[in-house]
C-alpha cells in the first residue's frame, strides 16, 4: 500500500500543473498521484497521461466529465489506495524539504503503528507578483510532534483554522464519514475541512511548511468581487455545513467550540458580502441564511 495519495484536481491546467505534479513526485514510490482531469478543454489530460507513462507506478491520469473541484476530489477519494489522502490544487505545490520530512514521518507512523486520523501541517501563501509570502502555522494552538486528541488542543486564532491546505486525512476516515462534495460548486474546501472532524480521534501536528498556496491568478475564487458574484454558492456551502452536524451533539467541548467558530466565520463572511452588495435581494438572503441556522440548530 502507498503511504499517501495526492489528488490533483485539474481543469484547463496545462500551463502550471507540471509544478504541482513534480512537487508530489518528491515522495517517490511511497506516493500515489491521481491527476484528475475534470473535463478540460486544453492539453491537461495529455500532460497527465505523459506523466503516467513516465511514472506508471506512481501517477494515474483519470479523466472525467466536468463536475467542478468537489467532483474531482470525490473521484480522488473513490480511487485512492494510499493510507493517507491529500488534495493539491493544480496551481499550488509542495515544498521540497517539507515533503521529504512528511514522507519520513509517514514511514515512522506506520512502523510505530500510530494509526492517525489526521495530520496537520503548515501552509504558505505565495504571491510572487508582489514578492510576498506568509506562513500560517499552528504554534500555541496545537501541541506539536506528539499524538494528541481534541482535548489537547488550545485556542485557535481566526487565522489558524484548519483548511484543506493544512489537512491530511486517513483515507479510510473520509470513506467512513461518507464525505461527498457537491458538484459545480465553489468553496467546497470548507466542507472538506469541517464535516469529517467529529470522526477524527487521533491527530498529529507536524510543524513543517508543506503546502504552497498560490495567490494572484486571474479569476481566483478568493477574490472579493468574484465571491460576491458567487454568493449563492457560498450560501449553499454554508447551509451544507449547517446540515452536516448537530453541533450540540458533539460531546468533546473543544471540538464543538472549534466547529462553532468555523461555522460562525462562514456565516459572517456570507453576511458581510451580502450586506456590502446593498441589494434588497441580498439582504433578504442574509436574513434567510440566519433563519436557516436558527431552525436547523436552535441551540447554536
Amino acid at each position: 500500500m502507498k503511504l499517501l495519495t495526492v489528488t490533483i484536481p485539474c481543469y484547463n491546467s496545462q500551463d502550471y500543473m507540471a509544478k504541482a505534479i513534480e512537487s508530489a513526485l518528491l515522495g517517490g514510490d511511497d506516493v500515489e498521484i491521481l491527476v484528475i482531469d475534470d473535463g478540460s478543454k486544453d492539453d491537461t489530460l495529455s500532460i497527465a497521461q505523459q506523466y503516467e507513462s513516465k511514472y506508471p507506478h506512481i501517477v494515474r491520469a483519470i479523466h472525467k466529465e466536468n463536475g467542478g473541484h468537489g467532483s474531482a476530489v470525490n473521484m480522488g477519494i473513490a480511487n485512492a489506495t494510499g493510507l493517507y489522502f491529500k488534495v493539491l490544487d493544480s496551481d499550488d505545490w509542495f515544498d521540497k524539504t517539507a515533503m521529504l520530512k512528511l514522507i519520513k514521518f509517514l514511514r515512522q507512523s506506520v512502523v510505530e503503528s500510530m494509526s492517525l486520523d489526521m495530520i496537520i501541517a503548515n501552509y504558505v501563501y505565495e504571491k510572487p507578483s508582489a514578492h510576498k509570502r506568509k506562513a500560517i502555522n499552528y504554534n500555541m494552538a496545537i501541541p506539536k510532534n506528539k499524538i494528541i486528541s481534541w482535548s489537547d488542543v488550545k485556542h485557535f486564532r481566526m487565522s489558524q483554522n484548519l483548511l484543506m491546505h493544512s489537512i491530511i486525512y486517513k483515507t479510510k476516515l473520509l470513506r467512513d464519514c461518507n464525505l461527498h462534495l457537491p458538484e459545480h460548486t465553489f468553496y467546497v474546501d470548507n466542507i472538506y475541512a469541517y464535516t469529517p472532524l467529529p470522526y477524527v480521534k487521533k491527530m498529529y501536528y507536524l510543524n513543517i511548511d508543506l503546502y504552497r498556496y498560490y495567490i494572484g491568478r486571474e479569476g481566483q475564487s478568493v477574490n472579493e468581487a468574484i465571491m460576491t458574484k458567487r454568493i449563492d454558492q457560498q450560501i449553499k456551502v454554508t447551509k451544507l455545513m449547517i446540515d452536516s452536524q448537530d453541533l450540540m451533539s458533539i460531546h468533546d467541548k473543544k471540538l464543538r467550540n472549534y466547529m462553532m467558530k468555523y461555522l460562525a466565520m462562514m456565516m459572517i463572511v456570507s453576511s458581510a458580502l451580502l450586506v456590502k452588495s446593498g441589494s434588497p435581494d441580498n439582504l433578504n438572503k442574509r436574513d434567510e441564511l440566519w433563519h436557516y441556522l436558527k431552525v436547523k440548530n436552535k441551540t447554536v
